[in-house]
């Protein structure tokens, strides 16, 4: 299996974005910047088109195959559930437990939250404490709260808040 990989420039760092011919496998950080690939494949190309669309604004969904095979069914369900977190908004550990029926996994959520290979996309980074406190970001606090100040500035004004 061909394995493709790429640096991109952010605001927040250089992103490592990696892709088989199935899909995204990893988006982390790095301080290597010079991981370039000579040929890249087209989901490596889309990954890096649509976070730069993400971090410029004009993006609030993604649409990258993911391939996250050799992770269990209970990460792949968190994971899965993380995708249902609109952009702009929060939810807590609680509620993606709840989410995916088991509502005393919530440690356990928050250890497949911490395990996500492919953040931003699958945005782990919206997973909040109760009370809304900021808690856990395998890339650090300010980076999470520079995502969701982010996402908070250019998110879509809900229909009912436009009269």
């Amino acid at each position: 299996m061909n394995v493709y990989q790429s640096c991109l420039s952010t605001p927040i760092g250089n992103l490592l974005i990696k892709a088989t011919d199935k899909g995204l496998t990893e988006v982390s950080l790095t301080e290597n910047i010079h991981l370039l690939t000579s040929n890249p494949n087209d989901i490596l190309l889309q990954t890096k088109i649509q976070l730069e669309e993400y971090f410029s604004g004009e993006r609030t969904t993604f649409n990258i195959p993911m391939d996250i095979e050799g992770y269990s069914e209970f990460f792949q369900s968190v994971w899965q559930a993380l995708l249902n977190v609109p952009y702009g908004r929060t939810n807590t550990y609680s509620d993606i437990a709840k989410a995916i029926g088991d509502l005393k996994a919530v440690r356990a959520v928050g250890l497949a939250n911490g395990k996500n290979p492919i953040a931003i996309i699958v945005p782990c980074h919206r997973i909040i404490g109760k009370g809304g406190k900021l808690v856990g970001y395998a890339w650090g606090l300010e980076t999470k709260k520079w995502l969701l100040r982010h996402e908070l500035a250019h998110a879509p004004v809900p229909e009912h808040m436009l009269f």
